[in-house]
């Protein structure tokens, strides 16, 4: 989704908690994200595979100068002849450990099996977060949720769309806990054409 349907999407939801919700869930994500360390994780459930936010995620990486923002989709089947961006299976959550990220989506609850993976790779000190439609269990290993219940007026992509563009938003506190160069030099050529304070 581009830059101008997000806005018109954030103008249709003012007024509702959705776009501040995803800008704090978007920024624990940024903040969680330790560049070179574990990478980010993104798993949904056996029956919902969060491919689309997989997508928007890489590309809001490319555009906000944050590689560590791209996902490793991993995935319940892999075909065998998938490429490689494509072929990480679930395995891939056993070797999530300290300074790797893990975002779960998941709008049913996840199955015993995907949620003991998550639990495990929580304990061996993975940061864990969940776009969720209310379980308590997921909710329970999660570090950070965010719930989209079946009530809310709003379904869980279009909040995917809101977490995903502000994730990549300079406005979100940087990964690497200091303002990036490119910040910091759009603020120097904001106060070098601004013009003179006023003399009394």
């Amino acid at each position: 989704m581009d830059a101008v349907r997000v806005a018109l999407l954030r103008e249709v939801l003012a007024g509702t908690e959705w776009p501040g919700a995803a800008r704090r869930f978007a920024g624990a994500l940024r903040s969680s994200v330790v560049p070179h360390r574990g990478g980010l994780l993104l798993v949904g459930t056996e029956a919902y595979e969060p491919w689309h936010l997989a997508a928007h995620l890489v590309d809001e990486a490319a555009w906000s100068g944050l590689p560590e923002l791209a996902p490793t989709l991993v995935r319940h089947r892999v075909r065998p002849d998938a490429p490689a961006h494509l072929a990480v299976g679930l395995g891939r959550l056993e070797a999530a450990g300290r300074g790797a990220t893990l975002l779960m989506v998941a709008p049913e609850r996840p199955d015993a099996g995907l949620l003991q993976r998550v639990h495990d790779a929580r304990r061996a000190g993975a940061t864990v977060l969940s776009l969720d439609g209310g379980d308590r269990e997921l909710r329970g290993l999660a570090h950070e949720a965010l719930t989209v219940a079946e009530e809310a007026g709003v379904d869980l992509d279009t909040v995917q769309h809101l977490v995903s563009a502000a994730a990549g938003e300079n406005s979100l506190p940087s990964p690497r806990g200091s303002r990036r160069f490119r910040d910091r030099l759009s603020d120097l050529a904001d106060r070098l054409t601004a013009p003179p304070p006023a003399r009394w």
